[in-house]
């Protein structure tokens, strides 16, 4: 499995991917879910993806030389003249699909699904940063101020954090804090999540980014975070009063009369109906 967040602010963007690879508890291996597509100047892109390996690997080898043509009078279109990010997002569609025409019906023959997860994003000179999630079909959806913030994999565990931290005015730095809890807290719970991870981090019309990290388990930073995170949570936690069982002095009664809804019906006979 594989854990990929990728954040859309008004500073910039950042991405941030594991590379662990399951196939069973003694077949973990370690691959790269991130590539970062660089033209200084005049555009930048980050590709992550999750779901099945040799299709998110056929997929980002087609992206490379793929081309979207309308019609025979139109330029065909690639990643590397697209005007748009919506446009190069159509042409990671079209990889997709053209994966899907070649090797859907040979792997549905084997029992194994075409599923593959992709978050695209970027910045293409002459407009804004965009950031898409890309479905198995090749169609997709774009990150709005509502929901700056795209996960894929196992994202459950690191969604809460993002939810409560997360805004489109949220800073650059702040937010890359945020992600890498995100992920400590996804490493916690989840064994089929593993470390290295790859960074990215591109600050808002730069067209380029000097912030491309990996981070091991013996990085000073994310060492500091990992144990500052759970120390922090813990001092919270006991922080947060007891709930009061016994008719003792609280601000804070768990036990009231709410005028709606009643206490659980308990039953004591055989006779005793719920309802």
């Amino acid at each position: 499995m594989t854990y990929c967040v990728a954040i859309k602010l008004n500073a910039g963007l950042v991405f941030l991917s594991d590379s662990r690879t399951n196939a069973g508890l003694d077949q973990i291996s370690t691959f790269r879910k991130m590539i970062v597509y660089e033209k200084p100047g005049d555009r930048f892109m980050v590709l992550l993806s999750a779901g099945n390996l040799s299709i998110s690997q056929s997929v980002r080898e087609i992206l490379q030389v793929e081309k979207l043509k309308e019609d025979e009078h139109s330029e065909a279109v690639t990643i590397w003249n697209a005007k748009s990010m919506f446009d190069a997002a159509r042409v990671l569609g079209a990889a997709i699909r053209k994966v899907y025409e070649r090797d859907a019906e040979s792997l549905k023959q084997s029992g194994v699904d075409f599923n593959v997860s992709l978050i695209f994003g970027g910045q293409i000179q002459g407009e804004g940063m965009r950031l898409f999630q890309v479905y198995s079909a090749g169609n997709f959806i774009e990150a709005t101020p509502e929901t700056p913030y795209f996960q894929i994999g196992e994202s459950k565990y690191g969604k809460p954090v993002l939810d409560r931290v997360i805004t489109p005015i949220t800073p650059l730095d702040e937010a890359a804090k945020c992600a890498l809890v995100s992920m400590d807290s996804t490493l916690k719970s989840n064994l089929s999540v593993g470390l290295p991870m790859d960074m990215v981090v591109y600050e808002v019309n730069q067209f380029r980014s000097d912030k491309v990290i990996c981070i091991d388990e013996n990085n000073p930073y994310f060492k500091m975070l990992h144990g500052s995170w759970g120390q922090k949570l813990r001092e919270v936690f006991d922080s947060i009063e007891d709930p009061m069982w016994d008719g003792g002095y609280t601000d804070v009664p768990l036990i009231v009369n709410t005028g709606r809804s009643q206490a659980l019906k308990k039953i004591t006979t055989p006779e005793e109906r719920l309802i």
